[in-house]
């Protein structure tokens, strides 16, 4: 598939990229119109709100950084699609400061739980921000990832720290103030009034895998991307992944 329908064919974005790409796909049929208007909550310098652009639909980032959403706007120039991208300066507890409730298609909620000091209700606010029946796409660090890497680069004591420490942190030095696990998320997204439709675990290997070996190994990126894709939604590879995304619909 080439960079136009998706972000670069990476390990860290390729199979929440699929199974956005689809669930936009499903939802222009639903509604019957090839724009949708998405939003994407800290959606820094647009990663996703680009290539979904691409597609076709109007897309709203909202990040509190000024220097992301200069780089989101030279990014949609040089894509050709600064008409159908718009950044505001915000963030997901001051989120109807800038947007209006009930104003979108689909919400973008990536890597936003792990820094909020409350991600029940920005799970609450992402929601709020859907018509009814919209789609919320969820991505937030795993737990059990970031115990497993702790475990296998010798850190012992710091991963026995991350799986009992209630925010997942292995330390003072941990740069990720919080994760979560599977169960975790979608308490959050049920209670919010979304129906999970799919839970998916990101970088279950890539994370792993020595980097000399992707890049030198011929076809070793290509079998493990699809690697990866197999695994994303069998259960029990959710406790190792090193992000864990929902997709769920707002219930009418």
């Amino acid at each position: 598939m080439s960079d136009q329908l998706r972000p670069r064919a990476s390990l860290r974005t390729a199979v929440v990229w699929e199974v956005l790409k689809d669930a936009l796909d499903h939802q222009v049929k639903a509604t019957g119109r090839d724009a949708l208007d998405v939003l994407d909550t800290g959606g820094g310098t647009g990663n996703f709100a680009v290539p979904v652009a691409r597609l076709g639909h109007r897309v709203t980032v909202v990040d509190p950084s000024p220097n992301a959403l200069f780089a989101l706007e030279r990014r949609a120039a040089e894509a050709g699609v600064a008409d159908r991208v718009r950044g505001v300066q915000g963030d997901i507890h001051g989120l109807f400061e800038v947007v209006e409730r009930g104003g979108f298609d689909t919400v973008l909620c990536h890597g936003v739980l792990e820094y909020v000091d409350d991600p029940a209700e920005g799970v609450r606010n992402a929601v709020e921000a859907l018509h009814p029946s919209g789609a919320l796409s969820l991505l937030a660090a795993g737990l059990g990832g970031a115990v497993l890497a702790r475990a296998l680069a010798g850190h012992f004591t710091e991963a026995r720290q991350a799986l009992t420490d209630p925010a997942g942190r292995w330390g003072a030095g941990d740069p990720v103030p919080r994760r979560y696990t599977a169960e975790q998320l979608t308490e959050l997204v049920s209670a919010a009034d979304v129906e999970v439709g799919a839970v998916h675990g990101v970088r279950v290997f890539a994370d792993l895998v020595p980097g000399v070996l992707v890049d030198t190994e011929p076809g070793a990126m290509d079998a493990l991307l699809k690697l990866e894709a197999a695994a994303a939604e069998l259960p029990a590879f959710h406790s190792v992944a090193t992000q864990l995304h929902v997709l769920g619909t707002k219930r009418a």
